[in-house]
């Protein structure tokens, strides 16, 4: 029997055990009853093809940390463990996002901004290489997307045809740095040796873990010094670094939004400002594009539409910046938040997208690390939020708000690469709970992910539901902004009415057995214990004799702290209420301050500083501010 042959029939054979064995109801985990797992699988693959197998498995992994995600598409399009792309296929179903009205700005001292995005544009490569493995392998694309056996070996069968375009003929890992790096997808020199750099960190430190669906799967440690000379040989364009403020190994890109005039005094798309220095960066904001990386990016260059300062591409997690972190970027739909935070947009655009890879995560990890050690920013939820946590300005916003990066974000595990996991610092007498469910597990039952009342396809998330009363089936809490009728919260995919997230923490508000009880936007919301982490810190409560006090969207001043050129920007309170009795998390304490720019020219922008305090509060699923005069705040620990 031929080499070729023989790597034929070990495949077919292992591909055939797995499908047995996973056909098999509740037979996916790699047990006896399988006669074959997912580590055969790669090393079957490897084989086949003539890949090492500690790059397929390191290539696989920084793809999908070997998930097969129950053949959901990535956010960028992406299917099974490698990773293989069907843009096509992911799409038919249109996006997910929602139709709010959120004004990126979230200034109402300039006219509403509701830009449009245009048509999508899906032409990159590297969306696409399901066909080409298809075109290898002589599988067709669907069995490539559904079939994770099969999915790997695609993901070796593309390897070695970059290998032998190459013109590379070693069999060591090292000789395949070239071929990893164009497996990335990137078109310049930073990007492809930054996920090149992250496979090969892979393989020298050597990775194990029980995937989504039960394999066991290790990559033992081996140590291994890639030819990094071969990037060279791939073609691609050099990385312009520009003005760019990144980690040095991120390999960031400088594409700069424009700052121009378009006429009748307008302007765009961010505000000059010289933070910190006039004002301290305290959040750092996680999007999701809602677009691909090439629709981003021609949004970001035009003056006339809107900003943040970093795009992260999903395939390879490469970087570019478009805004100084020192200038004001339009994305969070907050004017207040918007002056205090750095906006990151991560690629995702699949209509049915349901997970973000591990490159993305990893590259957004370093580059969160690096502008909260710069800024002094602490790496908590307090500070690192999702867009879906930023507050509405005022009643009539707080519905148009976005709800990205959404429930399928993995808050656990980015912590986890920002060096900050979520662990129990307190006991059941301490006072609060910090969210953080088992992600792979926790699987809520939502609806409308492509199909408006469709369930969507069950998987792994870092949301808990918050119900009415200690019982599976008691309905959920409201939202009255969301709800201005009173009516229960939905499972709808954009629905955050009753939901915590990974890392956010919640006082308590009393416990049952395996429940507990938070408050939660004025109301008890329970859910089981198990979800949570016991925690240790400071609540906000109204000051006694209060019967409740208001809470706010924005920290702005007080208004005698706007000088005469300057019009007072109201202190509008939100339509919830805090009500005597109950306690909120304190995230951290706030100054009011409102940033004055509504011309182009930044010589005529100014801070106002007033003398009130504000406290921000986990108050829903979104922060909120409270008047420091209103509320007292002590320990947790009751």
């Amino acid at each position: 029997m031929s080499r070729s042959t023989s790597r034929t029939f070990l495949t077919a054979a292992v591909v055939a055990g797995v499908a047995a064995g996973m056909s098999t109801a509740g037979a996916s985990p790699h047990d006896a009853a399988s006669p074959a797992g997912r580590q055969e699988v790669y090393a079957a693959a490897a084989h086949e093809f003539g890949v090492p197998e500690s790059v397929l498995l390191g290539v696989s992994y920084l793809q999908s940390r070997w998930d097969v995600n129950a053949g959901l598409p990535s956010t960028s399009a992406g299917y099974g463990p490698m990773h293989l792309t069907d843009v096509v296929a992911a799409n038919e179903g249109g996006t997910h996002h929602d139709d709010g009205t959120e004004d990126p700005r979230g200034d109402s001292a300039r006219p509403e901004l509701l830009p449009e995005a245009g048509e999508q544009d899906l032409s990159a490569p590297a969306l696409r290489t399901a066909a080409v493995a298809a075109g290898l392998t002589g599988t067709d694309a669907a069995t490539l997307r559904s079939d994770p056996a099969q999915n790997i070996r695609g993901g070796a069968a593309l390897l070695a045809s970059y290998q032998r375009d190459l013109g590379v003929t070693g069999d060591e890992p090292a000789d395949w740095y070239g071929a990893v790096a164009r497996y990335s997808g990137a078109q310049d020199t930073g990007a492809a040796r930054t996920f090149a750099d992250e496979v090969f960190k892979t393989i020298n430190e050597g990775a194990a873990r029980v995937t989504d669906d039960g394999q066991h799967v290790r990559l033992p440690a081996t140590a291994t010094t890639p030819d990094t000379g071969q990037l060279a040989g791939l073609g691609l364009r050099a990385t312009d670094s520009g003005e760019t403020e990144c980690p040095a190994d991120l390999g960031c890109e400088w594409i700069p939004a424009p700052y121009a005039e378009f006429g009748d005094g307008d302007y765009g798309n961010h505000d000059k400002a010289n933070r910190p220095e006039s004002q301290k960066i305290d959040y750092i904001v996680i999007h999701d594009t809602e677009g691909s990386y090439a629709t981003t990016l021609r949004l970001v260059q035009d003056p006339q539409y809107v900003s943040w300062q970093y795009t992260l591409r999903s395939a390879d997690g490469h970087v570019a910046q478009h805004v100084k972190a020192k200038d004001v970027a339009w994305q969070a739909g907050n004017w207040y938040v918007n002056s205090k935070s750095i906006g990151l947009e991560h690629e995702g655009f699949a209509a049915n997208g349901a997970w973000y890879t591990e490159a993305l995560y990893r590259s957004s990890a370093k580059l969160v690390r690096y502008l909260a050690d710069k800024y002094d920013i602490p790496l908590d939820r307090h500070h690192v939020i999702g867009h879906d946590n930023v507050p509405g300005t005022v009643p009539s916003t707080v519905r148009g708000m976005h709800w990205d990066p959404g429930p399928y974000w993995d808050w656990a595990h980015y912590f986890d690469l920002l060096r900050a996991p979520f662990r129990s610092t307190g006991t059941p007498r301490t006072g609060l709970v910090t969210i953080n469910p088992d992600y792979a597990g926790n699987k809520p039952a939502f609806t409308g992910c492509v199909t408006a009342g469709v369930p969507c396809e069950p998987h792994g998330s870092g949301t808990v539901v918050l119900r009415t009363a200690p019982s599976d089936t008691a309905p959920l809490v409201t939202d009255i902004a969301l709800h201005p009728d009173g009516a229960p919260g939905t499972m709808r995919i954009s629905d955050i009415s009753a939901r915590a997230e990974t890392g956010q923490t919640y006082a308590i508000a009393e416990r049952l057995g395996e429940w507990v009880a938070v408050w939660y936007l004025g109301q008890k919301g329970w859910f089981r214990a198990s979800d949570a982490v016991w925690s240790v810190g400071f609540v906000a409560t109204p000051k006694p004799g209060r019967a409740s006090v208001p809470v706010y969207g924005r920290a702005y001043p007080e208004a005698a702290a706007y000088p005469a050129d300057i019009p007072v920007q109201a202190v509008t309170p939100l339509q919830y209420s805090l009500p005597a009795g109950q306690s909120y998390a304190v995230g951290l304490v706030t100054p009011s301050e409102y940033y004055r720019a509504v011309t182009y020219d930044p010589a005529n922008h100014t801070v106002v500083r007033g003398q009130t305090r504000y406290y921000q509060i986990q108050f829903g699923h979104r922060v909120a501010f409270v008047n420091a005069d209103d509320v007292d705040v002590r320990p947790s620990a009751r």
